[in-house]
């Protein structure tokens, strides 16, 4: 709080001599303390027990670089010079990643009060929490930039998702609902990469074309197949931005969406009943074991055939492709991944305050998702595949 008074404009939080690089030294000095502590066995103001002859003697300056530039950094000595910090090692002049640490904290999903109970604990800080959320603001300016970078000219595939995160509304005050929806597309090389996040109270053509108009104006001139999760308008967006696109129902979302029409005990038989169409060989075969699903379940569940039918246009693009692509949008192994590190971070929250708050966190858990490997498994046959379907596009 001492170091919050002197906060009037943005450089006094984040230039540099601002309160972040303090707050940061600060905390590496009290963790630098605390090894000291163990390593003595009592602590700082204590008298050491009698018959130790080693203690504490002072602290030696040294200047250390990190990504905020050369700071300078007290370290605690003893008098037999025993005392080795694991923290900055001795001839160490470099702390790369000590910059993060409270934000890691923020990313695994700790609220403001969990850090500074979590600071005060194991190191002796005391932060207030006003000071941690704007120590976090200072992430929205990475999401701005990584918002509006520049993206590859093609995706061979871009799959688009949605979670739903409560977030207090800016007008009505009122806790809503709200989607948030994530693109998430495969580069050429394989390698998963996450192109934006959008928060929206209700989707429709005009959101999605201003989505995939965005994309256009960050550099994406192709894509050549996109799975959408059934959003109400999305596939004619894309089609008027990207008008050689395939655009691709999730079928792992129509499976799920088809046992929302079933009673518990019939959701193993029903599961297997739609196998075959999912799996048929070609686009005509889907549509007879539609057809006989259709026969057998539509006096228990009418509903379900229907919304196959409804969805048949971009269901059948799926038939046309090989068994590699099929596994890679089928399996959706590389959105479900992703969906479990954001559950993950988003489980201990109830809500959010506003859009920025769960953007922050969205975003962080985003990237701590791609620090954890990005390759698609078996991408070569599937790239060998593409690169054959999509001659001329694939490698242009």
């Amino acid at each position: 709080d001492e170091l919050l008074k002197g906060c009037k404009r943005p450089e006094d939080l984040l230039g540099d001599a601002g309160l972040m690089k303090e707050l940061k030294i600060r905390l590496m000095e009290r963790m630098l303390g605390a090894e000291l502590t163990a390593h003595l066995g009592y602590e700082a103001g204590d008298e050491p027990p009698p018959e130790q002859t080693n203690r504490r003697n002072g602290v030696a300056t040294k200047r250390v670089k990190g990504s905020d530039g050369e700071v300078p950094l007290s370290v605690p000595r003893d008098r037999e010079g025993s005392f080795e910090p694991e923290l900055v090692k001795k001839g160490q002049t470099r702390i790369d990643g000590i910059d993060d640490k409270i934000i890691g904290l923020y990313a695994a999903g700790l609220s403001v009060r969990d850090i500074q109970a979590h600071l005060e604990e194991l190191y002796g800080l005391r932060v207030s929490p006003d000071l941690i959320s704007r120590v976090t603001d200072a992430v929205l300016d990475e999401v701005r930039e990584w918002q509006h970078r520049a993206l590859d000219r093609m995706y061979p595939i871009v799959i688009f998702d949605a979670l739903r995160v409560k977030i207090r509304d800016a007008d009505s005050r009122m806790v809503k609902n709200k989607a948030v929806y994530i693109a998430l597309g495969v580069t050429r090389e394989g390698d998963r990469e996450v192109l934006g996040l959008w928060i929206a109270d209700n989707e429709g053509a005009k959101f999605w074309l201003s989505v995939m108009n965005e994309l256009r104006n960050r550099g994406v001139q192709d894509i050549l197949i996109a799975v959408v999760d059934g959003l109400k308008g999305f596939p004619e967006a894309i089609t008027v931005a990207f008008p050689e696109t395939t655009v691709q129902t999730c079928i792992v979302q129509l499976i799920r969406h088809s046992m929302n029409f079933c009673s518990w005990k019939d959701r193993k038989a029903v599961a297997a009943d739609l196998r075959p169409i999912y799996e048929a060989p070609t686009a005509e075969e889907a549509a007879r074991q539609l057809d006989a699903f259709e026969k057998k379940w539509a006096g228990k569940y009418p509903s379900i055939a229907p919304a196959w039918r409804r969805a048949w246009a971009e269901v059948t693009p799926f038939y046309a492709f090989s068994a590699a692509i099929r596994k890679i949008i089928y399996t959706t192994n590389a959105v479900e991944s992703l969906n479990r590190v954001l559950r993950k971070t988003l489980k201990t929250k109830g809500s959010f305050p506003t859009e920025e708050a769960a953007t922050k966190l969205i975003f962080l858990a985003i990237r701590n998702f791609e620090k954890g490997g990005r390759a698609v498994r078996e991408w070569v046959a599937a790239r060998n595949q593409l690169a054959i379907m999509f001659a001329g596009r694939f490698d242009a």
